[in-house]
């Protein structure tokens, strides 16, 4: 039997989703049970929906009862380490044979993983489950196509949004790719004791994810760039947390310092999943880069 934590979160969701595709049974561990019937986690065939929180071992008996693979995946919140430590204990101590951990690895070539929180605590996090005596593996994407979403309705209104890179490269990766390479892991086990990466098939620069939007949409997307002072401001502005801009202001630190990117897809490849090139990517959410109805 297959667990999934954070199920209500974005790549979460996708994951069970996937099992829900491919009829195959998951058990998902929800904190609000509400919030997971509005996103519908609670209407997929073959998908049981277990109330618990990672950060209470004592709530998660009847999550880990019986279970035999776990992917761990929880927010990225200044508790992180302490949140899934924990639960890496709760598995050991459950008998849980295999503990697949959803981390990360930034795709800028020489990236300094020590030079931003989230990056240190996923490495923390890692190393903890290595020494935690169970079958691990680490799956560990860069950054998702997705986030791309977030300015869709500046897109749609203004044909522009803005970040503040420059001409640094990115290789973002789809979210669905992900989850059927998560599926295909969890469902078929193996791969114990290694670190997958994955990104996305291209390296590009913001002006790059412009041209693919535009071209997906059919009409002109422009990237404008900011200072990392501006973007701070942005940030606050739409209500982010100060620690949080902080994090992102080291993340974005070291990008400008290591511009380029690369393209790392022996993870699709070994789990047979075509890698979705970004326009198409674009061209499934043309509704929404769009304004369109």
């Amino acid at each position: 039997m297959i667990l999934v934590t954070g199920a209500t979160g974005l790549n979460g969701k996708a994951i069970v989703r996937e099992f829900a595709r491919q009829k195959h049974e998951v058990r998902a561990l929800v904190r609000d049970p509400a919030r997971a019937s509005a996103v519908g986690l609670d209407a997929l065939a073959g998908v049981r929906l277990v109330e618990g929180d990672m950060r209470r071992p004592e709530t998660l008996g009847a999550a880990l009862d019986g279970i035999d693979h776990v992917l761990m995946i929880s927010t990225a919140t200044e508790d992180m380490t302490e949140t899934q430590c924990r639960f890496i204990d709760a598995c050991r101590q459950a008998g849980v044979a295999h503990v697949v951990k959803f981390s990360g690895a930034e795709s800028n070539i020489g990236y300094d993983a020590t030079k931003f929180r989230f990056t240190r605590m996923h490495e923390e996090i890692e190393r903890y489950l290595e020494g935690a005596g169970m079958a691990w593996t680490h799956l560990r994407p860069s950054q998702f196509m997705q986030v791309y979403l977030r300015d869709a309705p500046t897109i749609a209104a203004e044909g522009a949004f803005t970040l503040a890179l420059g001409e640094t490269e990115l290789s973002p990766v789809d979210v669905e790719d992900i989850a059927k390479v998560a599926f295909r892991l969890l469902r078929d086990g193996g791969h114990a004791g290694e670190s997958l990466d994955m990104t996305g098939p291209e390296a590009l620069t913001m002006s790059d994810v412009a041209a693919r939007i535009s071209q997906a949409i059919g009409r002109p997307v422009r990237y404008v760039d900011v200072s990392p002072e501006e973007r701070r401001r942005n940030l606050l502005a739409s209500g982010i947390s100060a620690s949080f801009a902080d994090a992102l202001d080291e993340q974005l630190a070291e990008r400008l310092r290591r511009p380029k990117s690369r393209v790392h897809l022996a993870t699709h490849e070994m789990f047979g999943v075509r890698a979705t090139p970004f326009v198409e990517f674009a061209r499934r959410h043309a509704t929404m880069f769009g304004g369109e109805d």
